[in-house]
Parts: C-alpha cells; structure tokens; sequence
C-alpha cells in the first residue's frame, strides 16, 4: 500500500529525545520545586511518617542538616510545618519563640545557606482541637483567630522567615498580617497566601504526619467547595488586595483547571501543592509495582507546571531534582 501524502507530520520532531527537548513547551527544573518539613522539638531525631513512605518529622538541628543537601541539589526553598510539644485551645506554642520552626529557621540561617525559608501559619497543628482556628462552641470564630495569626506571623519573621504562609482560610487573614509584619518592622518579610485551599480528601497523610485532624466537624465551614472554580478567582482576588505577594492553590492535581484559570487572570507568582495525599498514592503504586515512579512523579509535576504554576509545594522534591540532573 502506498504512503499516504502527507506534507504535515508531528511525529518528525519526536523521533528523538533532543528534537523533544528543542520543542518542549514546558520546563521543569529544581528551581520550581519546594521541599514540605515536619519539624519537632528536640534534637538529633528522626520519625518516619507511616502514611508517606520517604518523608521524617525533624528536630530542628536534623532539618539544618538537610537543608544543606537541598541547596547542593539546586532546591531554591523549603516550606515547614511545627509540631509542639504541647497543645492548647489557642494553639499558643504557634507563636513561641523557642518553637521547634522558630529554632529550625535560625539554625539554617546560622549556616547562611542560599535557601529561601517559608513557614505555614496555622493554628491547627497547635491546637489540642485540630481546627485552623479559635472555637466559639462548635464554630472556628474568625475574626478572634486573626490576631493568633498575625503572632504567629511575625515570630516567624523575627526568627528569620523570608515568607509566611496563612493556611488557615479565615477571612481577612492576610490584611492582618500584613499589617502587623509591618508594624513590626518587618516589611520586606513576604505572605504566600494558600489563597484558594479546598476542603480536600486529600489531606489525610499531612494530618497523620502534624496530629492535626479535628476531634470533632470538619473544614468544610472554612476551606473551599471541591466543586467551585470561580470561588477560587475572589479568594485569590482579595488576598492580592490584602497585600499577598505570592499565592497557591492547593491541592494541585484535582484542581489543574483552577490553577490554569489563576493562572490566565492574575499576575502574581503562583504555585501548587502536590499534596500528602496525592504523594502517598504514588508511592503506594509505586512500592507495589503497578507504575513508573520516577515516570510517574515527572509528569504529574510537568502538569502541575503545565496548568500554569511557577512553583510546586511537593514532598517529590528531593527525589525530582535528583531525576532532574539526570
């Protein structure tokens, strides 16, 4: 049978993995990955979170350590996440200054590595009730949750932080804090607002990890509707207003159409969260055999990148970049 005449054909520039490279539409590298931590009090330990196969809560000086192996494989930040030893009705140990992520961000600073530090501000994994925030009975009081924020906020930039992260979705939150890093004297300290987090199924791992799940209700009252899209436009609208200079969506691989959306409206950086969940699958299909890990992890993140995030919260970091350098 004779060859079809055919003028057009895609196939010539796949037919090697340097024309695939010459017309790739999307770039991935280390420079757009950020390394999650779990930090706790103590020193000199590790703890293997069961539910996320590679991933260890650290005390601070264990995580010092670690962030140097990050800047040799080119990671350009890490966010973290404290564990206290003690828990309360107002999550008070958030804003302690000898907090195990107040003492983990010095000691990095102490070894004056070029790593960019963020920290999530949140009440829930400080609280011995597990929500975000102040409880008025049953219901997280929002505007009585600002003022814990906003302490916990500039502790971290007294204690070196070059972002702050509000994580916690109450309204007006990133106003507040912006205001108080201000009048603190802390201006150029930044807020990476999670300006559009839904109330996700796939947080269950990160809340194994930070003991951080409700004893009692659920986010839903706070967090976003999985099902709204053009929700999650006004969130990251108001908290660019607010003073945000960064903002995210999160999680990352079920809402690839509300990143490519904030992505197409506003401007400011953006980034993802490949979240607990999202990472525990993978490594569970992986640790059985049924996908192509390093496969597997490369494309889910070039999608993530695809959809339109310039950065990705991801627990694949360290692992990515490894794969990344070849």
């Amino acid at each position: 049978m004779p060859a079809p005449d055919l003028t057009v054909r895609l196939r010539r520039l796949r037919r090697t993995s340097a024309l695939r490279r010459l017309v790739r539409e999307t770039s991935l590298s280390a420079d757009n990955l950020v390394m999650p931590y779990f930090v706790i009090p103590g020193r000199r330990r590790r703890e293997p979170v069961p539910s996320m196969p590679g991933v260890e809560r650290l005390t601070p000086d264990e995580l010092a350590r670690e962030a140097e192996g990050l800047c040799r494989l080119g990671i350009p930040a890490v966010i973290l996440f404290g564990i206290p030893e003690r828990k309360d009705a107002t999550g008070s140990e958030a804003w302690s200054a000898r907090g195990a992520v107040q003492l983990a961000i010095r000691l990095i600073r102490r070894r004056a590595l070029d790593l960019a530090v963020i920290t999530d501000v949140c009440l829930c994994e400080y609280t011995n009730h597990g929500h975000c925030g102040v409880l008025r009975g049953a219901e997280v009081d929002n505007d009585a949750t600002l003022p814990l924020l906003a302490r916990a906020a500039v502790s971290h930039a007294r204690a070196g932080a070059d972002l702050v992260a509000p994580s916690d979705m109450m309204d007006g939150r990133v106003r507040v804090i912006r205001s108080a890093l201000d009048a603190a004297g802390f201006r150029d300290t930044g807020i990476l607002s999670y300006a559009a987090k839904y109330a996700s199924a796939f947080y269950g791992p990160f809340r194994d990890a930070a003991g951080s799940t409700p004893r009692s209700g659920d986010r839903r009252g706070y967090q976003m509707d999985p099902p709204n899209a053009r929700e999650a436009l006004r969130e990251i609208a108001l908290d660019l207003e607010e003073g945000a200079d960064l903002v995210m969506v999160k999680p990352a691989l079920a809402y690839l159409d509300v990143i490519r959306r904030a992505r197409d409206r506003f401007h400011a950086p953006l980034g993802a969260y490949n979240v607990s969940g999202e990472y525990a699958m993978v490594k569970a299909a992986a640790m059985n055999g049924w996908i192509d890990e390093k496969r597997a992890v490369l494309e889910i993140l070039g999608a993530i990148r695809r959809a339109g995030a310039g950065f990705i919260l991801t627990y694949h970091a360290k692992e990515a970049a490894r794969w990344l350098r070849g």
